[in-house]
């Protein structure tokens, strides 16, 4: 067994945005073709405390077959959200992933995973600005929710969107949103960066917009955003079903995404079917179709494909064998295992 810490996963993806980004494209495009299997996550709840979960997302990653292709691989992350560790200075979620061997199923790697799942949210949202992008040059961008998500997101949408130069923070905690923008400018000096003391007017920014936030239930208007903006809808119950019903919507999946009370589960439920539903990105990617209505909102929801966080495990594994990282467990296994 391989051990591979926060600190060997960060060392390998720092400054990786772009093949991050490949990585999740490519899981993308073998999910539309069928060449993926994702079971629909296992959600562990708590009777006492109904924020906090640990989620199980099995799955496995093949691929086309074309020579040279990376061999198909299986594992699952294990990822826990307890939104009250904030107040007590700890990261609201911690993760691990496993990959296990095609040849006998054994355990091969362990990852920290809650960097891969932070990295891998962020090249899917920032995958679909690009592509989703307008005509005009994507020059701003409004992030509401100042954790590690949008963070992440900020980092991977100044490596796809050259010509982003702005960025609007909005959280309900002032403090937080004032400690990211200090953040930003200690560590993306060249953006001009701006905290906004009400969420309408960080909405109506700019046409590129991030919710990554912790709510459970829908609570955000977006009339005050500009005709033609694109929502990357990263925690999946802020918007209203009507919002949803109203918007153009692109998905990862749509079976996975119409679950667990999620903005889009809420808007099948009105409606009694997904119509709604435009497509998904794997198709968009596939077929270079693009959705971006100019004077619509275009939502991007992405429920977070387990074979997302495979394909970067995949990356990490790889990488970090290329350059000695990481401690192995030869009797990790049972005798004769």
């Amino acid at each position: 067994m391989l051990i591979l810490t926060a600190r060997d996963v960060r060392q390998v993806l720092d400054g990786a945005e772009h093949q991050v980004v490949e990585a999740v494209s490519r899981a993308y495009r073998l999910h539309a073709a069928g060449r993926t299997a994702v079971p629909h996550s296992l959600f562990l709840r708590f009777p006492e405390e109904a924020r906090n979960r640990i989620i199980a997302l099995p799955a496995y990653l093949g691929n086309t077959g074309d020579p040279g292709e990376r061999e198909p691989v299986a594992g699952i992350k294990w990822i826990s959200s307890f939104p009250g560790n904030l107040a007590s200075g700890l990261e609201r979620a911690s993760a691990a992933v496993v990959l296990n061997s095609m040849r006998t199923g054994h355990p091969e790697v362990l990852l920290e995973g809650s960097v891969i799942s932070a990295r891998r949210t962020a090249a899917g949202a920032a995958l679909a600005a690009a592509t989703l992008a307008p005509r005009e040059p994507q020059t701003g961008v409004t992030l509401v929710g100042c954790g590690v998500i949008n963070f992440e997101v900020l980092t991977f949408l100044r490596a796809l969107l050259p010509d982003l130069a702005e960025v609007t923070l909005f959280d309900l905690d002032p403090a937080r949103a004032r400690a990211f923008a200090e953040r930003c400018a200690a560590r993306l000096p060249e953006l001009k960066t701006e905290v906004a003391e009400r969420i309408e007017d960080a909405l109506a920014a700019h046409r590129l917009v991030s919710l990554a936030t912790t709510a459970s239930t829908p609570h955000l208007d977006p009339t005050p955003c500009r005709p033609g903006t694109l929502l990357l809808h990263l925690s999946l119950r802020d918007l209203t079903p009507e919002t949803i019903l109203s918007s153009v919507n692109i998905v990862d999946d749509d079976d996975h995404v119409c679950r667990e009370a999620t903005s889009l589960h809420l808007a099948e439920q009105q409606a009694g079917h997904r119509g709604f539903i435009a497509g998904s990105i794997g198709a968009v990617l596939t077929s270079g179709r693009r959705h971006r209505d100019p004077e619509a909102l275009t939502v991007f929801s992405p429920f977070g494909l387990g074979v997302l966080d495979l394909a970067v495990a995949d990356l990490v594994h790889h990488r970090a064998q290329e350059q000695g990282l990481g401690t192995r467990v030869p009797d990790f296994l049972a005798p004769g295992a």
